[in-house]
């Protein structure tokens, strides 16, 4: 019988090979000895043959199959020196990489979900359908590795043995990305097919890097295939839209959680780290943000920690809520890394001993890395994403040049940084009782607020503005961010948000571990509360008293203020926890400032909400009820109070 369109797999519907035995003869035709010993090492059919059909497409002169020993780490990263996808730096085991200059960020004008007609596709999202894909896929990536390496890597996003793991294969040309996999995934080669037998699916990821030429960027593409859980990229260089391990896996599991385990799992862009309580306790705290929004940071206000980016949890056995970062490094912007914020990161990168890959910074003549807001001297000239600098330059618009990109990342090992946990290999992930949402927020919601009831929390994630940054090209202005994670939510709003409703507010989870839900935001401006300075009111190393006074919280060992939008901390609480964490004095006149509702703002995120919701299809009522309920408070409060109500009034 002929497949339709509807059932098309891309990437076999390309290679023609269908049975084992072919995939066999074309391992055999393609490579040498030792590697096609390593690759008959897997016995999955299915893995097999999806690896001899990208051979097939791509026409790769040689295959290297990448187990993850030291001398395969070895071959990848001097053959990336020989490629000139990375360049040696003063510091042993730093490179440095850099994008093409138009391509800083995420290129979500050119990324694509292949679908079906009848298919449900965020209304954030493109979509292409399956065959213009297959047309486009075929006409830019046959034989698009030719006289070039195919790396074949194979990974766990999570550790082995997790019940919400996900297995998945990095197939690529690229040195930088399969260097980047190594840093940031776990090499799971000796693992995979039993991983893929017990959890019943793996990713597929291929990608090629093409000729490297600014003039191809318009036609750049990311595909992902959800029906077949398999990415395409092809014509980039920045690691989000080539490193598919990453935000496009991302993507999968996301719908993994909303449409196969609905309400037994999430896939969430949160950091996870761990707070010191009294007595030695230590809480997991898990937290969204948008990319560029201070989430590194925060991870790193913890005095353990996990993950920086992304998490992926489950309800277990107990009746507890468990997570695991699925990555085992760290992909982080450094704009503003300094020692006084961000001393544990800045001692990997400025101390000898750990291998760092730089990307966008400025590398200057003596090959040493600086970008803005590291608070060191820097130099008048030198090399950075946009090729030979020097201070002062301008672009064709006369806009001065700086010194380096505000996406310019550093990627590592988490085990290099001193406050890692063991417990991020743990299997049986670690017990999650505090959840944060926060966006760059310079003028409306306090530091800190707790959601009254988990229905509650969820809206607070749902309901995430923030500054635009510069991880996605072309970005500017405010915007809604729900859940830090509407860019990589494939499906339906709604129904993402409904496996929000259903998984916080299970009953399966019990009530000593019901989560606490709340709102962060560290980024108020003293113009924003009666003053004229677009400086921030507090610092950066705040976080760990707001995040303390969470785990606190979550033990009910603090009092609390309850108002409309939810709970916020008393003035005595935080002036003994700030003294405590931070030793630092904490007056009234700044709580009173912090902490103050500004109605008028409140109300008016609310209608954005409110507006931006009903626009779209099947939204739980839940978040109407909700949204309703706070905005008639708030309208109260106003008649009662004025516009600006300070904490002591409640």
């Amino acid at each position: 019988m002929q497949r339709t369109d509807k059932e098309m797999d891309l990437i076999n519907e390309l290679g023609k090979i269908d049975t084992i035995e072919k995939a066999k003869t074309i391992f055999e035709q393609y490579m040498e000895e030792k590697h096609l010993t390593r690759i008959l090492k897997i016995k999955n059919s299915e893995v097999l043959i999806r690896i001899a059909n990208s051979i097939v497409l791509c026409n790769p002169s040689s295959i290297f199959v990448n187990t993850g020993s030291s001398e395969d780490l070895k071959f990848i990263n001097d053959l990336s020196i020989e490629k000139g996808e990375e360049t040696p730096l003063a510091m042993e085991g730093h490179t440095i990489h850099f994008d093409l200059a138009g391509e800083q960020g995420r290129i979500v004008d050119r990324t694509y979900y292949i679908a079906n007609p009848e298919d449900h596709v965020s209304s954030l999202a493109n979509r292409m359908d399956r065959p213009t894909a297959l047309e486009q896929v075929r006409s830019n990536m046959k034989n698009i590795m030719k006289d070039m390496t195919m790396i074949i890597g194979f990974y766990m996003r999570g550790p082995v043995g997790t019940p919400v793991s996900n297995p998945a294969l990095e197939i690529t040309s690229s040195t930088y990305v399969s260097h980047s996999a190594e840093l940031l995934y776990r090499n799971a080669f000796a693992d995979f097919d039993q991983e893929v037998e017990k959890l019943g699916h793996f990713f597929t990821n291929v990608h090629s890097e093409g000729l490297n030429r600014d003039e191809d960027l318009p036609n750049a593409r990311v595909f992902m295939d959800r029906k077949f859980q398999t990415t395409y990229s092809f014509k980039c260089t920045y690691a989000g839209n080539t490193l598919l391990l990453k935000k496009g896996n991302h993507r999968f599991a996301v719908d993994k959680a909303v449409y196969e385990n609905l309400g037994k799992e999430l896939s969430e862009h949160m950091f996870i780290t761990g707070i010191h309580g009294p007595n030695g306790r230590v809480t997991w705290v898990a937290g969204a943000a948008p990319s560029g929004c201070g989430k590194t940071t925060t991870a790193m206000a913890g005095n353990v920690f996990i993950g920086d980016d992304l998490a992926q949890m489950w309800i277990a056995d107990d009746g507890s809520i468990r997570s695991v970062n699925p990555e085992a490094g760290i992909f982080g912007i450094v704009e503003d890394v300094n020692l006084e914020g961000d001393p544990l990161l800045m001692k990997v990168l400025r101390k000898p001993g750990h291998e760092v890959i730089w990307s966008n910074v400025l590398i200057d003549e003596k090959k040493v890395p600086h970008w803005i807001g590291n608070n060191e001297e820097h130099p008048d000239k030198g090399f950075n994403f946009q090729g030979e600098w020097f201070k002062g330059k301008t672009d064709n618009d006369n806009k001065n040049i700086p010194l380096s990109h505000p996406n310019s990342r550093c990627t590592l090992r988490s085990p290099s940084l001193d406050n890692y946990s063991d417990e991020a290999e743990n299997p049986d992930g670690a017990l999650t009782r505090v959840f944060t949402y926060s966006g760059r927020d310079a003028d409306t919601m306090p530091p800190v607020w707790a959601a009254q009831t988990s229905d509650a929390g969820v809206v607070i994630g749902a309901c995430i503005v923030s500054a635009a940054t510069a991880t996605e090209v072309g970005a500017t202005g405010v915007k809604r961010a729900p859940w830090a994670n509407a860019p990589f939510i494939p499906g339906a709003l709604g129904d993402y948000m409904n496996a929000q409703f259903k998984f916080f507010g299970s009953d399966k989870i019990k009530k000593e571990y019901k989560p606490v839900m709340a709102g962060l935001n560290y980024f108020l401006t003293d113009k924003a509360r009666g003053g004229d300075s677009s400086k921030l009111i507090g610092e950066k190393k705040d976080v760990k008293v707001w995040l303390s006074w969470l785990e606190r919280y979550a033990y009910n060992e603090v009092e609390y203020i309850a108002t409309p939008i939810g709970n916020l901390p008393k003035y005595e609480d935080l002036k003994s926890l700030f003294k405590d964490i931070i030793n630092k004095d904490y007056t009234k006149e700044l709580y009173t400032k912090q902490f103050s509702l500004y109605v008028d703002n409140i109300l008016k995120r609310v209608e954005l909400q409110q507006d931006a919701y009903s626009m779209e299809e099947n939204i739980p009522q839940a978040l109407f009820e909700i949204l309703a309920q706070q905005k008639q408070e708030l309208l109260e409060l106003k008649n009662a109070h004025g516009s600006i109500v300070g904490p002591d009034i409640f």
